[in-house]
């Protein structure tokens, strides 16, 4: 397998990997900081990244733009070279606050999913910040990438593909995730086939190579391969680096990882409808037997989410597994999360991803 460089915009990274994006306080500085010292890429989820923050319950909003600083002056602190961006997400209320403190802290990129990511170009405006998009399907690609070309006159510097074996949130119905996940994945190489062709025509009307990502259910160095073959650039993994020394969350989440068998790793519904991969602990077993959970008073994290409604909070949730209250959290995790038997470094999990 040969192994180049990646050419994001103006950024040039050692190894094709990109470490994905995971909210609540998983993917912070720390780890961010250590892949890419590592010579990969590191992303920091934003998404409720204050939630340590003394003010949080009260100014969620305040605490966040202060974490997003603090966090990307960590990583920058472990990889003073190293390439550095975040995750944040469409879906996200404030979306825009977020990712001009993002921008204006410096970060290398910036990768935007969950939601088409309309107004980026727009709020990153005469920054250096590189943009990436998240699609799960050629259809998606082409209603942003056209979006771009007409109101912006650019394309982006990158963009993921996000396939249904990721974790979290995911891009899927439950039907297409039924159809995806079957013996084969030959039904979805097709589409990536295919987004891969529309972000190709779009680069050479710009006369750039766009690099494409291919993330979800991202495992060992056959799969990497596999993305290669498939044409992608690099991949995007998450998952493997959750049971890693550096990673940001607390020793007890990591043991959950280790813990669970292949029957554990299942398909959950969101408080806004989405369907999403995670662990199945004694929190979802609640929420599967219908239980509405009582919440925290609402922190604004999504937009579309009405908290009379919802059975559970997803802010609460996630913190709790991230503070290591794992039977009481949601443990977001990517379809082969099972796999994991060990804690290794970060050196170990690009070593095997890559050699």
């Amino acid at each position: 397998m040969s192994i180049k460089p990646l050419k994001i915009g103006n950024l040039t990274v050692e190894k094709p990997i990109i470490q994905g994006g995971m909210g609540v306080g998983i993917s912070l500085g720390g780890l961010a900081g250590a892949v890419a010292k590592e010579g990969g890429v590191g992303i920091i989820s934003s998404a409720q990244i204050g939630f340590l923050e003394p003010d949080f319950d009260r100014d969620p909003v305040a605490a966040n733009l202060r974490a997003i600083k603090k966090e990307y002056d960590r990583a920058r602190k472990i990889a003073p070279h190293g390439v550095i961006g975040f995750n944040i997400m469409v879906a996200l209320k404030h979306y825009e606050d977020y990712v001009q403190a993002a921008a204006q802290a410096g970060a290398d990129l910036i990768i935007s999913g969950a939601g088409l990511p309309t107004e980026l170009p727009k709020l990153t405006e005469g920054t250096k910040t590189a943009l990436a998009l998240i699609v799960s399907t050629a259809r998606s690609a082409g209603v942003i990438l056209k979006f771009w070309d007409r109101k912006y006159h650019r394309v982006p510097d990158l963009v993921v593909i996000e396939g249904p074996k990721a974790g979290g949130h995911l891009g899927f119905t439950r039907e297409q995730l039924t159809s995806y996940l079957g013996d084969g994945t030959e039904d979805y190489d097709e589409e990536i086939r295919e987004i891969i062709a529309v972000v190709r025509e779009y680069g050479k009307r710009y006369q750039r190579q766009i690099p494409v990502a291919l993330a979800g259910g991202i495992e060992n160095r056959e799969q990497v391969r596999h993305a290669f073959l498939l044409g992608a650039d690099a991949v995007q993994v998450a998952t493997r680096f959750v049971t890693t020394l550096e990673c940001d969350a607390d020793s007890r989440y990591k043991e959950a990882y280790l813990r669970a068998k292949e029957e554990d790793i299942v398909i959950v519904k969101s408080p806004v409808g989405m369907p999403g991969r995670a662990i199945l602990n004694d929190f979802m077993k609640r929420v599967n037997a219908g239980e509405k959970i009582p919440h925290s008073p609402c922190h604004g994290c999504l937009k579309h989410c009405n908290p009379a409604e919802i059975p559970y909070c997803i802010t609460d949730s996630l913190i709790h597994a991230a503070k290591g209250e794992v039977e009481d959290g949601l443990l977001f995790c990517g379809a082969y999360a099972y796999k994991a038997e060990k804690i290794e470094t970060v050196k170990e999990v690009m070593d095997s991803l890559l050699s």
